[in-house]
């Protein structure tokens, strides 16, 4: 179905091709994975299969790549429309009219679907999707996890044969995703769609695929089955790692293969000696200062929809906080809320003052705000201007932001525009040039979007360093590995509530939604990251 035949892909700016020589075939009816670390290629690939790269993006593709027969070199990206179906990383980018189901039906009326069969496909998506109440909602008052499962949606209601979807659940709960996912798998056996997706939360996928590309950075691909690929690639999912370091073979995929295989290491772990390992190696609480923040009886309105209801916060310094919850729970309206933006009720108070009673250079000294569009903070014309503004704003030592940003994702070129960067290296900006001002709160809307597994690692050790210095830190996101790495505590909300908080061990090993893979292959012992593992055996006797 999918045919790339000794391709090359070269930008005019770059200092040689983003992809050299790949050669690969994807049969109909099967699921690739597309891996590897950010800035390595993969928006590009992704690009080739339907003409956006060079027809739309611009620079010089050598070889041949052929979709369903076609080359895509032969004609424009319109005419790939009805054969190929696109999902960005952006879903607010590609959205063209203003409601939920205007936006479901708008990809039809341009391919001339008749009006029975756009009525019918509209219903079965909103149901495949479970996004029927959101039917009549304005796009712009979703959140970014429904925007993404609606664009998703808007695509698959043309009945694409091939469907290529770049970072599909980034946005999703951990619940929404697997039903995202589930819905995407039975379109794969039941209709015999072709399915491309690149995804860096790979523990998502990795169940899933039937066949993988990794690109490991030296413009090449690698490909092959998933479990064959994942044996030697640099970055790989906790499932992975925890049988690399257990020596199983062959790797298992799933938690429930991982589970079939657990039972030695699950008895070796529950030796004493192993276990009085386990919290010092990642799970130590840090030193905790005063109260840094203090929110009470916060509530945001949406006209009629109560987005916040009450709720009371106080996060303390030396601390990070992972704030959980499915789609719409009201997590983005209270980190704005914190921030000092729109309020309905209740108070905030940070150093004596509240932010919303400040002027706008006062407030972002106190409290620091990453949304989860972070281009939005991006408007000089380099990466190199938006660090040295960075630095100059903040007050910190000049080449501090671009340290940082080398420190998350090496290697990006300083004369780059920032929105050319890949969506990864944006946010790594972003991410940068908010933690070199380092407030003493900082509040990060879905901060590791678009982070691979190594610059996630490399993040939480920034938010570790500046926790250890005092400051508080909020990260409200879907990502459980993450939060299994870096946060000390964990506060879930639903409808607006807080209906949990407490140590991070404590919350995600109870919820099987928000627990990581290792806790889920190892339960009942509390181990929740692969370094846990590895430390308390480390503390084996003998070793």
């Amino acid at each position: 179905m999918i045919e790339f035949s000794h391709v090359s892909v070269t930008y005019p700016d770059g200092d040689g091709p983003v992809l050299s020589d790949v050669d690969f075939v994807i049969p109909e009816g099967e699921l690739c994975l597309v891996a590897g670390r950010t800035g390595t290629g993969k928006s590009t690939l992704l690009g080739a299969v339907n003409g956006l790269v060079p027809h739309f993006t611009g620079g010089h593709l050598r070889g041949s790549v052929r979709v369903g027969g076609q080359d895509t070199a032969q004609a424009p990206p319109r005419e790939f429309a009805e054969l190929v179906g696109v999902v960005g990383q952006d879903p607010l980018a590609g959205f063209v009219t203003d409601t939920v189901e205007e936006e479901l039906a708008y990809g039809m009326e341009q391919l001339a679907v008749p009006a029975e069969v756009m009525r019918k496909r509209v219903e079965e998506t909103l149901d495949l999707l479970g996004i029927a109440e959101l039917r009549n909602r304005p796009l712009r008052t979703l959140s970014g996890g429904q925007q993404q499962r609606v664009a998703i949606g808007a695509v698959l209601t043309a009945h694409p044969a091939v469907l290529v979807l770049d970072e599909p659940t980034s946005a999703l709960d951990p619940t929404a995703a697997e039903d995202v996912l589930s819905a995407i798998t039975r379109l794969v056996h039941d209709l015999g769609t072709t399915v491309v997706v690149a995804e860096h939360r790979m523990e998502r996928v990795a169940q899933y695929a039937d066949t993988m590309l990794y690109l490991p950075g030296d413009r090449t691909v690698r490909y092959g089955p998933p479990a064959e690929v994942l044996r030697t690639s640099e970055v790989a999912p906790p499932i992975v790692e925890l049988g690399r370091l257990a020596g199983w073979s062959p790797l298992p995929l799933s938690v429930r293969d991982a589970r079939r295989v657990a039972g030695p290491l699950r008895e070796r772990l529950r030796d004493g000696s192993a276990a009085a390992g386990i919290r010092g190696a990642a799970g130590t609480p840090r030193a905790q200062g005063g109260e840094a923040l203090a929110a009470k009886d916060i509530v945001v309105r949406y006209g009629e929809v109560i987005a916040v209801r009450g709720v009371e916060l106080r996060l303390r310094r030396g601390q990070i906080t992972a704030m959980m919850g499915r789609n719409g729970s009201g997590k983005s309206s209270l980190l704005w809320a914190l921030r000092g933006g729109r309020r309905d009720g209740g108070s905030v108070t940070v150093d004596g003052a509240d932010p919303r009673r400040l002027g706008a250079r006062r407030a972002r000294e106190l409290v620091g705000l990453v949304p989860q569009t972070p281009g939005d903070l991006l408007y000089l014309n380099t990466v190199r201007a938006e660090c040295a503004q960075a630095d100059a704003e903040s007050g910190a030592e000049p080449g501090s932001c671009r340290a940082l940003l080398d420190r998350l994702t090496p290697g990006v070129d300083g004369e780059r525009h920032p929105r050319d960067l890949s969506e990864g290296q944006k946010l790594a900006l972003v991410l940068a040039v908010q933690l070199a001002a380092a407030p003493p709160v900082m509040l990060l809307d879905e901060p590791t979007r678009g982070l691979d597994y190594h610059a996630k690692r490399e993040f939480a050790g920034v938010l570790a360093d500046l926790a250890a210095r005092g400051h508080a830190l909020v990260v409200a996101t879907h990502d459980v590995e993450f939060v299994a790495t870096a946060a000390d505590r964990v506060v879930v909300l639903a409808e607006g509530e807080i209906v949990a908080d407490g140590s991070t061990p404590e919350v995600v090993v109870a919820s099987p939604a928000f627990a990581p893979q290792v806790a889920k292959v190892l339960a009942p012992l509390e181990f929740l990251t692969v370094a846990e593992v590895g430390a308390a055996l480390e503390t084996e006797p003998g070793r």
